[in-house]
């Protein structure tokens, strides 16, 4: 901090837009400035960029199970609910901070400089995701091409995966008998059978059998395993025993994850210019795909209970605590919030572009999608259980087991079974891209933001992000081993749920009480022109952390040891989960104490140091009171250090004086 006013940042004048220059990185590079930071081509790309990003697979696989389970319709009271209180308030706090400063989520902080380790922890947060969640990506490739055949490969038994207990999807859920005979064509002798009613024939007579189902005959039938989870298990994860058996890779999984990431980086090598423009497929495709399959789903029969038993309500279980945690836990999954995507996303924006608008139609078309791909996941599910002879609560699943079991056995059923999978997993992929480049490029975002004359602009920009693609691969191998599953379990359990609530309660908080809700309010109606509704200002101030903190205290104290596939975690795994979710977090705290002890002066003038924002003179109104609201202003080349006492003025323009 000194006295003297800097000059204004380059090629921007007071009050007016961020434009690009078309030559900016080719003068970067010969004159050593730091390149101008790109825009988004045109709103649309920006738009479509922030739905593809918050439209994920939760919307497909996650929402409508907790739906069905929480009460069906009666649980869309607390899920919309919670949007109005948390989910479109924090979207519209992370995008507009994003805009405002032009900045990604590290170097955003520069708003309230002390809480910059909320960018920290937010990166780490997003550098964990980007790692395990690509991974779902190289299954639903490995089922992608697998879909390509006249059979599919998981619809029978008799494969070199299969074991004698395997069933084929389209017996199972068949009245199976299972009879002591003693008596058998004349020839005595006792034993166990199990058989389909229309397998017994004329030369098969059973005579003196007891039809009582005896303890092991049960076991007997209960040791079916369907030919779509002996194909997930043992083909596809080449599954092991534990957590402690890591076994091997698993080299069609590898080659499936290395071509994801393949996709990922010839999307964002080029930034938002060139991500921006893949968005207009990858963003609205999957609505298609989505449609074709609705209207494929409701013809089937069945599918009318399938429907009822997603949407009838259930008014009792709203008196379950539960119901309203699994709400506001969607909410902020969902919405993508805590990730720090959405502030890079919004700091592509233009100074004046009107995110208030932006972040109401982001919201709408994310909530809407919920509904819709409840729809047709269960009109599929209601066409299986009706298959089955099952109710549909039996076949209903969550998460990777719907798209990878449940899905897969449901289609596998269908007349035209092939084309109706590649499809699926047409869809699976584009929308899991969708959100995993997106999440990347916010990431790249964050770290060019810190060094920008050193990876900003041409080449550098290509290279460094293939550099974080292929470290991001090999981080990732562990999730392709035998045992890569249990790994991809604990990081999606821990380091990307029980941190989220946290970093959002903070954030709302720093924004509302310590750079001001008020202040923060004007520099949106300086960016859009006019004031938002008085009630997200309420809500970053007091729901949004009652809210979250109040979530994150109900999961800790609810938690129980993690299991998979009846496989419980060893103590040593369940804390390497703990570490995972602490390892993000922590660093809010350790940064405000380092930043504190490396400044100077008494503990209230280094606090006013680091909580004064430093913005640059475009984001000044002309009548901003500066002896009211002290500011730093600042060029783009560097910020200030506190490496010494204030002096007299400094003091005085701080209201220490």
């Amino acid at each position: 901090m000194n006295g003297t006013k800097p000059p204004p940042p380059i090629g921007n004048d007071v009050g007016e837009d961020r434009e690009g220059s078309a030559n900016s990185a080719d003068d970067s590079s010969e004159t050593g400035s730091i390149p101008e930071r790109d825009n988004w081509t045109n709103k649309l790309d920006f738009l479509l960029s922030c739905i593809g990003y918050a439209v994920g697979l939760g919307n497909i696989w996650r929402f409508p199970y907790l739906c069905y389970k929480n009460g069906g319709g009666a649980f869309l009271i607390p899920y919309f609910l919670c949007l109005l209180v948390s989910g479109i308030p924090m979207f519209l706090l992370e995008v507009s901070l994003g805009q405002f400063m032009s900045r990604g989520c590290i170097m955003s902080w520069q708003i309230c400089p002390l809480f910059q380790g909320v960018g920290y922890a937010t990166t780490i947060v997003a550098t964990l995701c980007n790692q395990y969640y690509i991974v779902i990506l190289a299954w639903a490739l490995y089922y992608f091409f697998k879909s390509m055949t006249l059979e599919l490969p998981w619809a029978t038994c008799g494969n070199t995966w299969n074991t004698d207990q395997c069933i084929e999807s389209k017996e199972e859920g068949s009245k199976v008998e299972c009879m002591n005979y003693t008596v058998v064509n004349g020839t005595n002798y006792t034993d166990y059978m199990y058989a389909l009613p229309d397998e017994f024939t004329e030369e098969v007579n059973l005579t003196n059998f007891n039809e009582t189902l005896l303890p092991d005959c049960a076991d007997v039938i209960g040791s079916r395993v369907s030919s779509v989870q002996e194909f997930w298990e043992n083909k596809v994860l080449q599954l092991s025993g534990g957590l402690d058996e890591i076994g091997t890779l698993v080299w069609p999984l590898v080659l499936c994850l290395f071509l994801a990431w393949v996709l990922v980086y010839f999307i964002v090598w080029k930034g938002v210019k060139s991500s921006g423009k893949v968005v207009y497929f990858t963003a609205t495709f999957p609505y298609v795909v989505l449609t074709i399959m609705l209207i494929r789903g409701v013809t089937l029969p069945g599918a009318g209970t399938g429907l009822l038993f997603y949407l009838r309500p259930d008014i009792s279980r709203l008196k379950d605590a539960q119901v309203w945690i699994d709400a506001g836990s969607q909410i902020f999954y969902s919405y993508a919030v805590g990730f720090g995507t959405l502030t890079a996303l919004g700091s592509y924006n233009k100074f004046h572009n009107n995110c208030y608008r932006d972040t109401l139609i982001v919201t709408a078309f994310n909530c809407c999608t919920s509904l819709y791909g409840g729809l047709v996941i269960f009109s599929v599910l209601g066409f299986m259980a009706y298959e089955q002879d099952v109710s549909v609560g039996e076949v209903a699943k969550a998460g990777p087991g719907l798209a990878f079991i449940a899905y897969p056995k449901a289609v596998s059923l269908m007349p035209a079974a092939p084309f109706w999978s590649f499809l699926f997993f047409f869809m699976i992929l584009l929308v899991g891209l969708d959100s995993q480049f997106v999440a990347v490029e916010g990431l790249l975002t964050a770290l060019v933001d810190i060094f920008p004359r050193q990876l900003s602009g041409g080449r550098r920009r290509e290279i460094f992000t293939l550099v974080i693609c292929f470290a991001m691969f090999l981080a990732g191998l562990i999730f392709v081993t035998n045992g890569g599953m249990y790994v991809f379990k604990l990081y999606d359990h821990y380091s990307a749920s029980y941190p989220l609530f946290l970093i959002g309660a903070v954030e709302a908080a720093v924004i509302a009480w310590v750079y001001g809700a008020n202040r923060f309010y004007d520099n949106l109606e300086y960016m859009i022109g006019y004031r938002p509704f008085i009630w997200f200002k309420i809500c970053w101030q007091f729901l949004i952390p009652l809210v979250a903190l109040g979530i994150l205290v109900f999961a800790l104290v609810k938690h129980e040891p993690m299991e998979y596939n009846g496989y419980s975690y060893p103590l040593w795994g369940t804390l390497i989960g703990w570490a995972l979710s602490v390892l993000s977090v922590i660093l809010i705290p350790i940064t405000c104490c380092v930043l504190l002890l490396r400044s100077k002066g008494s503990l209230r003038e280094r606090w006013c140091i680091l909580t004064t924002p430093r913005l640059k003179p475009h984001q000044m109104r002309p009548t901003t009171d500066t002896s009211k609201d002290p500011v730093n202003l600042v060029s783009y080349k560097e910020y200030p250090k506190e490496d010494g006492s204030l002096s007299e003025k400094e003091r005085l323009e701080l209201g220490l004086g």
